[in-house]
């Protein structure tokens, strides 16, 4: 039963990390594009005021760590409590 209760946390964090890397490769390639992109999901704040996108190795790693990390700790909670509102 364990075994189970991790897979989704687990398929959450390799989504996520997979998503990630789709974007932060897109982000490099269409810098543009994606400060549009991410002022419309802020609701029109003007990103671009903040300064260019920071594209080190050092954030891509962190990026990816912290953000499948949390994901996977959000699988874990959906779990538990999904197991807690079936009963």
């Amino acid at each position: 039963m364990k075994t189970q209760s991790y897979a989704i946390p687990n398929a959450l964090a390799v989504t996520t990390a997979i998503v990630y890397v789709v974007c932060r490769l897109l982000v490099g390639l269409f810098p543009d594009i994606s400060f549009a992109i991410a002022e419309s999901w802020f609701h029109g704040i003007e990103l671009s005021k903040l300064g260019n996108w920071n594209l080190t190795m050092s954030s891509f790693i962190l990026g990816i760590i912290s953000s499948a990390i949390t994901a996977w700790i959000v699988g874990y909670i959906f779990i538990k409590v999904y197991g807690l509102l079936k009963k």
